[in-house]
C-alpha cells in the first residue's frame, strides 16, 4: 500500500516537495519499505552509499524511520535508515522508555538510487526474531523521515503527526495497520 508522507505543520522544506512510502508485508515475518522522495534532489544532503553498516544518531541527519508494534502490548521498534546504508534497530519497552539495541535482528537489506528529482530508499526487514511482533499478529506502523538540505535546513515527514513538535514515538504516528499476511 502506497502512503503520502506529511510535512510537519512547524517545519518547512525548499527541495523535497513530496515524500511517498509504499509498505508491505509479504509474509508474516518480513516488512518492505519503499520510500520516494520528490524534489531538488541535488539540494539534499545525502551521503554516498557505502557498505551498510550498524550505526547510531541517524536521525540527525537525513533518515527514513519505521516505528512498529503489536497491540495491545506498548512495546515497539524503531528502525532508522540513511543515504549511506547505516541502520540502526532499537527496541523499547513502552514510549520512550527502556531503550536498548535491537541485536537481535539481522541486517536489513538495503538499496538507494538517485535521480534528478527522484531519490528512492528501499528497506527490506527479516522479523522473525522480533519477539515484540508476533508473526501471527496485526501490526500497527509509523513511517517518518528526517530530510536535511544542503543548506542545513531539515524538515520532519511522517504519515501523521501529534501535536506540538515533531515525536515519531508518539502513538498517533503507528497510523497504518498491516494485517498478518
Amino acid at each position: 500500500m502506497r502512503r503520502a508522507l506529511k510535512l510537519h505543520p512547524e517545519s518547512s522544506s525548499l527541495a523535497a516537495m513530496s515524500i511517498e512510502v509504499e509498505i508491505a508485508r509479504p509474509c508474516c515475518d518480513r516488512l518492505t519499505l519503499y520510500y520516494v522522495v520528490t524534489g531538488r534532489i541535488d539540494a539534499l544532503r545525502l551521503p554516498q552509499p557505502a557498505s551498510p553498516a550498524r550505526s547510531d544518531r541517524l536521525w540527525q541527519h537525513t533518515c527514513f524511520e519505521a516505528f512498529l508494534r503489536a497491540p495491545p502490548a506498548e512495546g515497539y521498534y524503531e528502525f532508522n535508515f540513511a543515504p549511506s546504508l547505516a541502520w540502526s534497530a532499537y527496541r523499547f519497552g513502552a514510549y520512550r522508555a527502556g531503550m536498548a539495541e535491537a541485536s537481535e535482528l539481522s541486517e536489513p537489506q538495503l538499496l538507494a538510487q538517485s535521480s534528478c528529482e527522484r531519490y528512492r530508499f528501499e528497506a527490506a526487514l527479516q522479523l522473525g526474531a522480533a519477539p515484540l511482533l508476533p508473526s501471527d499478529a496485526a501490526w500497527r506502523v509509523g513511517v517518518s523521515a528526517v530530510i536535511e538540505e544542503t543548506s542545513g535546513g531539515k524538515s520532519y515527514w511522517a504519515l501523521a503527526h501529534p501535536p506540538g513538535k515533531p515525536d515519531f514515538h508518539h502513538a498517533d504516528c503507528f497510523a497504518l495497520e498491516l494485517p498478518p499476511a
